[in-house]
């Protein structure tokens, strides 16, 4: 259909970014081979694979894991990718926070569910009903 290479299908971004974000061992084996065929392609996909990896180690909430942080955030300013360096910037900004969440058992994640739920219905009421109707369905279930 005017590919130059029929035989073998198209590999989007969005395909490539799915694969680099998740984790190696969730992958089929066909899907492990695109991803070390991609990350290959030159040095800076290797090297953003690996950066990847490194900080979604760092997700799991554990001791020493500000200390492992600042090491990334070196590593990743060493490669040549803007984006990147914008992105650490970013951690670099509101660093507190983030050696809290890397480090510190607790989340808001409940919290952050009943305001998703809530706006949910709202959004599904289309602004025609009071608070009385509101009420009653969030407290429903």
């Amino acid at each position: 259909q005017g590919r130059a290479e029929g035989d073998r299908p198209v590999t989007t971004p969005r395909h490539a970014g799915r694969l680099l974000l998740t984790n190696p061992e969730n992958l089929r084996p066909k899907e492990t081979t695109l991803l070390e065929k991609i990350a290959a392609a030159c040095p800076e996909m290797t090297q953003l694979a690996n950066l990847i990896r490194g900080f979604a180690a760092l997700l799991k909430p554990a001791e020493g894991n500000d200390v492992k942080l600042t090491e990334w955030i070196t590593a990743a300013r060493a490669v040549v990718l803007p984006q990147l360096h914008s992105f650490t910037n970013g951690l670099e900004i509101d660093r507190a926070a983030v050696d809290a969440d890397l480090t510190l058992p607790y989340h808001n994640g409940r919290t952050e569910g009943v305001n998703t739920r809530t706006k949910r219905i709202m959004r599904q009421m289309h602004g025609r009903a009071g608070f009385d109707l509101l009420r009653h369905r969030i407290l429903l279930p």
